[in-house]
């Protein structure tokens, strides 16, 4: 900030702050980096949340390890509060806070089983907050659907500078003005690749009301393993697994899925009641799938043609 006063530019500045990635505040994990490293390890956040008063997510049991993770992962979203003030801080006090757009967002959702690196509404909706003095009002949009190809086009738009022909996404600039937008009435959301190299693919097409997902690795044989996976919460749904058979059913459709799963996301924002294989929702069902597949047709979706075969979709 120091630079761009004194030499009179415009500036672009982007913090990216670790939390809240595990390790979490306060967790095991964490205490056993801070050994590692030297200095004062990973600062305590100016807030620590407890297990006693936090609320489980509708996705997960209420186990006494769950409760406890979910509080470390509070305390870690504190943290990361604490960084984004010192930034505005700064910002407030090179005055440049009145010129200044700022946008703060989250590449996915917690790192717990059923929502970080999947594809389920705990997955894919994430945080997205922007201040823009004198052009954007405060308040909520609770209509468009957006993406993350999307903010390239939006922030090259806002600059007035000039935009590639080949981007998939759109400017959502108008949205941010307050008007309406059309074409975001639903989402087409991915994941392939994970952190440890393994393909998982799966897509989803959400509206406001249902979420239609397509796993392409399900069948009935692979195992699906990822980084939520590391902490608390999965080795007590483990442990619990063997004496409660709810918890034990979540635990093996989480490891193994379905090809198809469909969510009544407004009624089920958890996603615990898949309904795919209800005849009352066969024709809503294929409807979904139509649009599906023209989402992976625009995209060139490597997994096209499995989806087409699983989903009985003959050209």
């Amino acid at each position: 900030l120091d630079r761009a006063r004194s030499g009179r530019r415009p500036f672009f500045f982007m913090a990216n702050s670790h939390d809240p990635h595990r390790p979490f505040a306060g967790s095991d994990q964490e205490k056993h980096t801070r050994l590692r490293e030297t200095g004062d390890g990973y600062p305590d956040p100016s807030r620590i949340y407890h297990p006693g008063e936090i609320q489980v997510p509708g996705f997960l049991p209420n186990l006494p390890e769950v409760r406890r993770e979910v509080a470390e992962y509070l305390s870690s979203c504190r943290r990361a509060d604490d960084t984004v003030g010192a930034i505005l801080k700064a910002l407030d006090e090179s005055g440049e806070a009145k010129n200044t757009i700022i946008i703060f967002l989250s590449d996915n959702g917690m790192a717990f089983p059923y929502a970080k690196a999947n594809c389920y509404l705990s997955s894919t909706r994430t945080p997205l907050l922007v201040r823009w003095p004198g052009r954007v009002t405060p308040g909520v949009d609770r209509t468009h659907f957006i993406c993350g190809v999307d903010f390239m086009p939006t922030i090259l738009e806002i600059m007035r500078l000039p935009q590639p022909g080949d981007m998939d996404g759109t400017s959502f600039l108008p949205l941010l003005c307050g008007e309406s937008q059309s074409g975001r009435e639903s989402v087409f959301t991915t994941i392939n690749t994970l952190a440890s190299a393994r393909a998982f693919p799966m897509r989803c097409l959400q509206n406001h009301r249902y979420g239609y997902i397509f796993n392409a690795w399900s069948d009935g044989q692979t195992v699906y393993r990822n980084e939520s996976q590391t902490g608390r919460t999965w080795a007590a749904m483990q442990q619990a697994s063997e004496s409660d058979p709810a918890i034990a059913a979540r635990v093996d459709f989480f490891s193994h899925r379905v090809v198809e799963e469909l969510y009544d996301l407004e009624n089920d924002p958890a996603c615990l009641n898949n309904l795919a294989t209800r005849p009352e929702f066969a024709t809503l069902l294929g409807r979904m799938r139509v649009q599906m597949r023209e989402a992976m047709e625009k995209t060139s979706d490597p997994q096209l043609e499995l989806f087409i075969e699983v989903a009985g979709m003959r050209r």
